[in-house]
């Protein structure tokens, strides 16, 4: 159970990072949409696991090891963005969030 102070921390993580995506690294990554679906802090808040979502993408992880390359890139735009609000610019942990692709799944499972 994540305590107060970390869901708050992963909500501002989430927003900062959904705006760096929208506008400061746009062009990097094409056409593609990226959403934030989830952040998970550490308890020290020093470690963010940020689960995206990619739409309308083939090959994710494709586009995942992009996101991985450009990481101290989005993590210098999350320092400048949140560096009165945080003691620590944490370190960014990717992951697909494959959740909607499963949900997808299911629901076709069911429709037959």
């Amino acid at each position: 159970m994540d305590s107060t102070r970390q869901q708050k921390f992963s909500r501002l993580i989430q927003k900062e990072i959904a705006e760096i995506f929208q506008f400061d690294v746009k062009g990097k990554f094409g056409n593609i949409m990226i959403t934030v679906t989830q952040v998970r802090v550490s308890p020290d808040l020093g470690v963010a696991k940020i689960y995206v979502s990619l739409f309308p993408v083939k090959e994710k992880e494709k586009v995942l090891e992009i996101i991985k390359k450009n990481t101290p890139e989005i993590r210098g735009n999350l320092g400048k963005r949140i560096r009165h609000q945080a003691r620590i610019i944490p370190q960014l942990m990717f992951y697909i969030d494959d959740s909607l692709d499963y949900a997808e799944h299911i629901e076709k499972l069911l429709k037959k």
